[in-house]
């Protein structure tokens, strides 16, 4: 680690993917995450990597699966319905066994929605979001510094598993400055005996998503990939627990509204209230265990998101029914309350 310096959220998962070993990006403008491939377009050719900015969303994606057939480390980022316009190219990636990383800045939705931040789009990147049976590792980072952790651990996960990581931050988070010590890269090396780097002396490798057997070819994928999934849910499961030990209460969120829970946390405990936070780190695999564990002596849990009621799907899921769970969020761009926490968790009380 280097000692911290202000960077913007957006630059800093650009520098991060620099310093993992991302040489190409491909990207079209929409905000809030537009400081990325501004960033990328200055940055990539200093390190001899290539910037592009493709016609739309769609050609971009399709740059990113020829670029990661190639065998290289390769990016792309936008924000909500940009990634929407992605979802079939990451669909045809997951189909190719092709690794990637998807940065998604949301905002707020449905549709073209607004420019502020949002976490709407929890249920497209936990649940796939294209065709077929895929899943993508999700990560929700929620400082600038975990931002930069979770980029190089993201182009790691992707490489390791053939995989698409999506990281999931939101339009405040990818504006936000913070004091940051950028990461040194990992150091770990996968062979890609798969990519398309010349067959003039092996056998040649075919990457393609269209499998027209159902048995032999499509069906095979499909079990492979739940065999993938697999493992991915037993290794690469990230959460925090934050003064769970004894709470009464617990409170479970993501991101930027993981900030805002600290926050009506520590007054809760001034007030002698028991509370609790969890936060996932990695919304899928979502850390059911851990929130079993963090949950095991709450009378309530309450789920805090910036959406209508995505997590917290996850949340019932994991507790199956042993814990009461509520839920308050806002959306279209608006912050939690912190005094509306406050309310809601005294109110169990009585």
């Amino acid at each position: 680690m280097s000692e911290k310096i202000l960077m913007k959220g957006n630059e800093v998962v650009a520098e991060a993917a620099v310093i993992a070993g991302c040489r190409y990006y491909f990207g079209y403008p929409i905000t809030p995450q537009n400081e990325v491939p501004a960033y990328m377009s200055r940055r990539l050719p200093e390190v001899g990597g290539t910037f592009l900015q493709a016609e739309s969303e769609v050609a971009a994606i399709n740059m990113v699966f020829g670029a990661s057939a190639g065998g290289a480390r390769v990016m792309t980022s936008s924000s909500s319905p940009g990634i929407s316009l992605k979802q079939e190219g990451i669909s045809y990636l997951s189909g190719a066994r092709l690794p990637a990383v998807v940065v998604n800045m949301m905002r707020g939705g449905p549709g073209l929605g607004n420019i502020a931040g949002a976490q709407g789009d929890y249920f497209q990147g936990t649940r796939g979001g294209g065709n077929g049976d895929y899943r993508t590792v999700a990560l929700g980072p929620a400082t600038v510094q975990e931002l930069a952790d979770l980029t190089i651990k993201a182009f790691d996960i992707a490489d390791k598993y053939r995989v698409v990581v999506m990281i999931m931050g939101d339009g405040f988070l990818g504006q936000m400055a913070e004091g940051v010590s950028l990461p040194s890269p990992s150091g770990l090396k996968f062979e890609k005996p798969w990519a398309l780097t010349g067959a003039k002396n092996r056998q040649p490798n075919i990457v393609a998503s269209l499998r027209l057997n159902p048995e032999d070819a499509l069906e095979k994928l499909n079990l492979e990939l739940a065999e993938t999934y697999k493992e991915i849910e037993k290794n690469e499961t990230m959460s925090e627990s934050y003064m769970t030990d004894d709470a009464d209460y617990l409170l479970v969120a993501y991101g930027t509204s993981s900030r805002i829970c600290r926050s009506a946390l520590r007054a809760l405990r001034k007030d002698g209230v028991k509370v609790g936070l969890f936060r996932p780190i990695s919304l899928w695999p979502f850390p059911k265990e851990e929130l079993r564990k963090a949950a095991s002596k709450a009378k309530k849990v309450l789920a805090v998101e910036m959406s209508m009621g995505q997590m917290v799907e996850d949340v019932q899921l994991s507790l199956n029914g042993e814990k009461d769970v509520d839920f308050y969020g806002r959306s279209a761009g608006m912050l939690p309350d912190i005094d509306e926490i406050i309310r809601r968790v005294k109110s169990y009380g009585k």
